[in-house]
């Protein structure tokens, strides 16, 4: 049997990016090797593996997304409350919450919290990865409300 095998600038040319075929009905998809295996080059050709480090577009799709996660999104309290006590563990949900609420009021935090809440709309909409930007965005909230202890000369 031969072995399967690329010119050279081609294979250079795939190298250092990460391939995954589409996701499964829970969002996992699984990686593609198309400088090692025929299979997945084929798959590659025919368009069903993506590149998930784009170098060509990744500012574009950052900025999308970012623009996706920071719009001005506000929702009540009581709204709040059930987002933090739907995502997050029982034994973290007051301190999470009471974090949520100073920095909806917070000049510099205040973009955590649009994170927060956008991040779990689209996590509600069926988008299981942005469970954890949730996440993230409550730790940043906590990091941007604390205060900066400057240093005397």
């Amino acid at each position: 049997m031969k072995k399967f095998r690329l010119p050279r600038k081609t294979k250079k040319a795939l190298k250092g990016n990460l391939w995954l075929y589409p996701g499964d009905e829970k969002g996992n998809s699984l990686m593609a090797h198309p400088t090692k295996y025929q299979k997945d080059y084929t798959a590659l050709k025919k368009g069903d593996v993506r590149n998930i480090i784009d170098p060509k577009n990744s500012r574009s799709r950052r900025k999308t997304f970012r623009e996706k996660l920071d719009k001005e999104n506000i929702v009540s309290d009581q709204e709040l409350r059930s987002y933090v006590d739907d995502i997050i563990r029982e034994d973290l949900r007051n301190s999470s919450y009471n974090t949520l609420i100073e920095a909806k009021h917070h000049p510099d935090a205040v973009k955590a919290y649009y994170n927060f809440v956008n991040a779990y709309q689209l996590y509600a909409d069926g988008k299981d990865s942005y469970g954890n930007i949730c996440c993230m965005a409550i730790d940043r909230a906590k990091e941007l409300m604390k205060e900066r202890k400057k240093i005397k000369k």
